[in-house]
């Protein structure tokens, strides 16, 4: 059964402007739900799937269709962004809402531009509901790398976990997000011309993942050497409280030393309570406390009065080996375009914000035990690219965080699953120490081996996860599926003005 083209535009035609708003809306809402535990892919696939289908054919129409779209989806899968506004509520807390609106609406402005797009690409429903699937998958590749980035909530993560995940060692996150896209939008065709238009993508779909489950490696046995992750669960209010600072470094210091010497220590980010220069009595207790084992832990430093967060590896007391964090945070960790806003007045605020320098090194460390170790620390985790070094290729990724930050719900939980996605695209295990939650050690499959509550302070013991050898995606990173896209585009607005197959463009 399909839809007839005329009655569709004719219900759309009939559906008041404020509800068709409401509708987009929604539908952007119902997406973000597949990144909630336990639903998987569905939301995604059904309310991209209805969200192409209403697409309406007028650009400016067609553009706040996607911007709505966006809002609803990035309002609800971003939701966490308010917390940290709410670690201080009597100073910071009335930003909370307006940070949620500006990052959704700025966000949502990608989705917009793709709605846009489909008036170049296309003259026909049947065209553009494809074209606006595509389009999609597009933005979202540039999402991930303009302006520096922000690949958080890429529809793919909500099929880590799933059969569908091993797409990921071959085209990585936004490949996977655009092949969930376009089966969205071949749906949606389907529902517009007839049924029969999706069993071939659909039995294509299936046994392409079934030929890619079979010739993907299984994870194989896990080494010996056994890493303790350390999570001792430091309140944000309270992290950096000097009556309770010395609290969470003697319950870090209690857990390392705890029952059974293990080979390798990992310790969150920022877990030293001190700079570096003023640490050594600490990596003496720590050294203690370890028993000889390596310990991998964050700490800020200052250097030529540049400050840096910052990850060391011990080797007893002495420190072996220093990484600074390359990839900050925007707003976060520093104020982008800082030498422009320092003329307009707006000196006091860059002071406030930008206290942080990126280093330089490759993240590349050295570590008895684990290997040549790739530690990310943070925000650098939800970067695909960031694990791909110049020189030989790691043997485990590390990372150090700190999602206190992101509240008690959605974050930490979402911050894990690109953890997960990951280890899949590299075929790489995952070590990943978090203050408050969710620590993990994952195998080079995604697949969970131990891991520790949100908001509890423990350790996890586990034999460290054996290497897959590397993936596709591991050697050609996302340049296939960049040139792939500029291919289609280009062939697309060639088409598009060659030929006028569906009829005459509607107006604006």
């Amino acid at each position: 059964m399909a839809l007839h083209p005329s009655h569709l535009e004719q219900r759309l035609a009939a559906t008041p402007r404020v509800l068709r708003w409401v509708v987009s809306l929604g539908l952007g809402a119902v997406v973000a739900l597949a990144h909630e535990p336990g639903l998987g892919a569905w939301p995604v696939l059904v309310g991209f799937t209805l969200a192409c289908l209403i697409l309406p054919l007028a650009p400016r129409a067609a553009a706040l269709h996607g911007w709505l779209l966006g809002v609803g989806y990035f309002a609800v899968t971003l939701r966490w962004i308010i917390e940290p506004f709410l670690v201080d509520v009597a100073r910071h807390g009335w930003m909370a809402p307006f940070a949620l609106i500006l990052l959704a609406g700025g966000l949502a402005l990608f989705w917009g531009l793709a709605g846009w797009a489909v008036r170049g690409l296309s003259r026909g429903r049947a065209t553009g509901i494809l074209w606006f699937a595509l389009s999609l998958g597009a933005v979202e590749l540039l999402r991930g790398h303009i302006f520096t980035g922000f690949p958080w909530g890429l529809p793919a993560y909500a099929l880590v976990g799933g059969v569908f995940d091993v797409w990921l060692a071959w085209v990585g996150p936004y490949g996977l997000t655009v092949l969930t896209l376009g089966l969205a939008g071949v749906t949606a065709l389907a529902l517009h011309r007839g049924w029969t238009l999706i069993w071939p993508s659909l039995v294509a779909v299936y046994f392409a993942t079934v030929g890619l489950q079979a010739i993907t490696p299984g994870a194989p046995a896990p080494t010996d050497t056994v890493v303790r992750v350390i999570q001792p669960n430091a309140a944000q209010h309270l992290k950096w409280d000097r009556d309770w600072m010395g609290v969470f470094y003697d319950r870090a210091l209690s857990l390392t030393e705890a029952g059974e010497a293990a080979d390798v220590v990992v310790w969150p980010e920022t877990s030293v309570p001190t700079l570096l220069q003023y640490a050594g009595p600490l990596f003496e207790d720590m050294a203690r406390a370890a028993r000889g084992a390596p310990v991998l832990a964050g700490i800020n430093r200052q250097q030529n009065g540049a400050f840096y967060n910052a990850a060391v590896v011990l080797d007893g007391a002495e420190v072996a080996d220093i990484y600074d964090k390359v990839h900050l945070v925007p707003f976060g960790e520093y104020i982008p375009f800082a030498a422009l806003l320092r003329p307009l007045g707006l000196g006091v605020l860059v002071d406030q914000v930008a206290g942080f320098s990126p280093g330089t090194g490759s993240g590349l460390m050295d570590i008895d035990g684990l290997g040549r170790a790739r530690v990310l620390i943070c925000y650098e985790g939800i970067f695909p690219e960031e694990i791909a070094v110049d020189g030989p290729r790691p043997d485990v990724v590390v990372i150090i965080t700190n999602d206190a930050w992101f509240g008690p719900g959605a974050g930490p939980r979402q911050h894990l699953v690109q953890a997960q996605a990951r280890a899949i695209e590299q075929g790489l295990p995952v070590i990943r120490s978090a203050n408050t939650g969710i620590s993990a050690v994952i195998d080079a499959r995604g697949r969970i081996k131990a891991q520790l509550p949100l908001n509890e302070a423990g350790f996890v013991d586990a034999a460290v996860p054996a290497t897959l050898p590397p993936t596709l995606y591991a050697r050609m990173g996302d340049w296939p599926l960049t040139v792939a896209l500029l291919a289609t585009l280009g062939i697309g607005l060639a088409r598009r003005r060659r030929f006028d197959v569906d009829g005459p463009a509607p107006r604006a």
